[in-house]
């Protein structure tokens, strides 16, 4: 609706411009000066046709022009048949507005060249010059906003395919850890399960009893922590099933590093400070980070070695893997799909991570608490 009223508010515009110019004299006609009224409504009403029928429009439009022409002629028709042809280009198709290039364009040089002829007067050119700005002019225009507006939506179409991919990796990250620690908790509730029917069935003595029971205590607070952490997590029910290492850890890096070595990649480990435990969730989310920055390392590599270097604080565990490899085009701001994962698990435990150019090749650099409150 508003779209059409904003035609009807053009054509009214045009009108009355029009017949103002024409009740103060500006023009003579060779039939009479309101002999100019008709072509003008006509061409005004072409403008209303601008969005839904673009080669109607031109159509109507081109026709008035030329009754204009024939009994007048005047400015203010042709000025709005621009309007026509500009909306031509814009709102029609793309082989319309290369139809009007290129008639308006063939109409200007034929125009010069029999003005040149009949006349033999290059001042006979001024009305080559006219047609020109008449068509020419509004259909480049036309055209050219069109290419913008077609190069815009472009851009919106990748923005939005970005925020969906953006999603989709965090999505499946959180499916990722919560499968990790379903299976982790699902480790300490067998164990409890086991020490609790062992000193359920036999006699284990006071001693045996208490091993048991101090076994049962440390799973099953181990557990209830995974578990708290599992209810902040969104898992998709239809995700996928693949099999992966959830034992995985800091203690299986040497192993990771081998595998990557052999895949043609030249690593150097460096641990500093004394290991320790780590919280289930800590110590996959350290090997994780690392895992994918060896793999993006492996994919995007320029040759040189990769650094790995773990860092154990008294509160945090610092990770920092630097590589001479460039980013994949089109995410040089760390913002492919598997470091959007890891800043997600990283963030999750309360920890942070950074990924971007450093000193001639890539840097991956996240640090994680060493210990995560349910």
């Amino acid at each position: 609706m508003r779209g059409r009223m904003v035609d009807v508010v053009l054509a009214l515009v045009g009108l009355a411009a029009g017949v103002l110019m024409f009740a103060t004299g500006q023009y003579h006609a060779h039939f009479g000066v309101w002999w100019l009224v008709p072509p003008l409504v006509v061409c005004c009403a072409a403008v209303l046709l601008r969005r839904t029928a673009p080669v109607a429009s031109v159509l109507v439009g081109t026709a008035a022009v030329t009754a204009d022409v024939i009994v007048g002629p005047s400015l203010a028709t042709p000025l709005v048949y621009t309007q026509v042809l500009y909306d031509a280009c814009v709102h029609g198709r793309q082989s319309l507005a290369r139809a009007l290039l290129a008639c308006s364009v063939a109409g200007s040089v034929i125009t010069a060249v029999v003005a040149l002829v009949v006349f033999r007067d290059v001042q006979a050119l001024s009305l080559a010059v006219l047609l020109a700005l008449v068509t020419v002019v509004p259909v480049l225009t036309g055209a050219h906003v069109r290419h913008h507006r077609e190069q815009a939506s472009v851009a919106r179409q990748l923005v939005r395919l970005t925020e969906l991919d953006r999603s989709n990796a965090v999505a499946a990250e959180r499916a990722r850890m919560a499968r990790e620690l379903h299976d982790v908790i699902a480790n300490h509730l067998s164990a409890v399960a086991i020490h609790a029917t062992a000193a359920l069935s036999t006699d284990l003595g006071t001693d045996g009893t208490r091993e048991a029971l101090r076994v049962i205590r440390e799973n099953s607070v181990s557990g209830l922590a995974e578990m708290r952490q599992l209810v902040g997590f969104l898992r998709d029910p239809a995700g996928g099933s693949a099999a992966e290492d959830v034992t995985a850890g800091l203690a299986d890096l040497e192993d990771l590093a081998g595998r990557a070595r052999r895949s043609g990649l030249a690593v150097a480990v460096s641990v500093r400070g004394e290991p320790a435990d780590l919280p289930t969730s800590v110590d996959l989310a350290a090997y994780r980070i690392v895992q994918e920055s060896l793999t993006n390392a492996l994919k995007h590599g320029s040759g040189g070695q990769v650094s790995v270097s773990v860092a154990y604080l008294p509160s945090t565990v610092d990770i920092a893997v630097s590589s001479p490899s460039a980013a994949p085009a089109g995410k040089a701001d760390g913002a492919g799909a598997g470091v959007i994962g890891m800043r997600e698990r990283a963030e999750l435990l309360g920890g942070s991570l950074s990924a971007g150019p450093h000193a001639g090749g890539w840097l991956v650099s996240a640090r994680l608490p060493r210990t995560v409150h349910p």
